[in-house]
């Protein structure tokens, strides 16, 4: 086996692993609405996990309805059979550099992490309500809450950058409290997120053979034409 589709599959396989640990162990530990402040010692000192569920995309964002859902679902798959393919042709075709492999098995692992969220949570986990004794129960005795494809996606990372009260002298909003960046995400979300900002800055850098292979390809092309 190629040594970057075995790095591909491990990086995919981590991200799958550790996002879903960290959202059983949430589930099963934690009420919807809690929180659990983590002091580090160091600028995101804030950092707090935090307990949400929502039937959409990263960062809360959904479709609406039922219909919405089974979309998203629907589009989550097309997406992670999509880059398993890129990732097949890039390595065959373009021979990368490992960092953008990386990146997009990043992307990937992320991609099947909520979707695991989406296809089974429903089934296999009792609700979560907002108290100490609603919090949910793996597998049971009664069913879950919900059926396949409905299943919501458990967040619980929380990073307030900045979390202040505005001066006085702001305009309109002095005085009141104000928290930047307040979406709850989880880290399938972070590693989506991360690597696409990383592939959008430095794609040039992580896959300079695709300019190479393009214009060979515009050369067959042309001599093509030109018989």
């Amino acid at each position: 086996m190629n040594s970057l589709v075995k790095k591909s599959i491990i990086v995919t396989l981590l991200v799958v692993i550790v996002d879903q640990v960290l959202k059983i162990w949430v589930k099963t530990h934690m009420y919807l609405g809690e929180s659990s402040y983590v002091n580090w010692g160091w600028s995101f000192s804030g950092f707090q996990l935090a307990f949400t569920e929502n039937a959409g995309m990263a960062f809360g964002l959904k479709l609406p309805g039922n219909i919405g859902k089974i979309i998203l679902t629907i589009f989550r798959i097309v997406a992670i059979v999509g880059i398993i393919f890129l990732i097949n042709w890039l390595i065959k075709k373009i021979k990368p550099k490992t960092g953008f492999i990386i990146c997009l098995s990043l992307i990937l692992g992320g991609a099947i992490g909520n979707l695991v969220d989406s296809l089974f949570y429903g089934m296999i986990f009792g609700p979560s309500g907002y108290s100490a004794n609603t919090i949910a129960e793996f597998l049971p005795a009664d069913g879950g809450y919900s059926s396949f494809l409905h299943g919501k996606v458990v967040d619980m990372l929380y990073f307030p950058i900045i979390d202040t009260t505005l001066p006085e002298w702001v305009p309109f909003k002095g005085g009141e409290h104000f928290v930047f960046f307040s979406p709850i995400f989880n880290f399938a979300d972070s590693c989506v997120t991360v690597s696409v900002f990383v592939l959008i800055l430095f794609h040039k850098r992580l896959i300079p053979q695709l300019e190479e292979y393009e214009k060979e390809q515009e050369k067959k092309k042309k001599a093509k034409q030109n018989k």
